[in-house]
């Protein structure tokens, strides 16, 4: 494995809003408690801060890079050698395909908050899979990535 022209690594957290809305869950569950005194409210407080900031921490530690000749995306490590095209893709036609373009075999790290993406083939014959739907911040960028990891492949 040699390392790639272009590095990439990019981690697809969660915006900030999602971590106001788990402070958000704390207070309601401190609200929930009240009745049953200051002690159990001020657990829910924190019990329920933390449960949501966990979630939300965990939802947005999913990362994708481009390492030596391999894409690690979530879990998938895929060959670039069994990549084809990638299709930088807009905000709409991102949309379109996670709604009424996509294609149930396909690979989809899909994070809804994100609205770009990058959509690349699958040219591995034995791989059922026909294309990867990656939501990426820097879909260009990752496209340019993946070209040339394959170029020094």
């Amino acid at each position: 494995m040699q390392l790639s022209a272009t590095p990439y690594e990019e981690r697809l957290t969660a915006p900030r809003s999602w971590w106001l809305v788990s402070v958000l869950v704390g207070v309601a569950l401190a609200l929930i408690l009240v009745p049953f005194g200051t002690l159990p409210m001020l657990g829910g407080l924190v019990g329920g801060t933390a449960a949501a900031a966990v979630t939300a921490s965990a939802y947005g530690s999913v990362r994708i890079r481009v390492v030596g000749d391999l894409l690690v995306a979530g879990e998938a490590k895929i060959p670039v050698a069994a990549l084809g095209a990638a299709e930088v893709l807009d905000a709409e036609e991102a949309r379109a395909w996670r709604t009424h373009k996509a294609d149930t075999r396909a690979f989809m790290l899909l994070r809804s908050y994100i609205p770009t993406a990058l959509r690349v083939e699958v040219t591995d014959s034995g791989d059922p899979t026909p294309y990867l739907y990656l939501s990426t911040r820097e879909p260009e960028r990752l496209a340019q990535a993946l070209e040339a990891a394959k170029a020094a492949a």
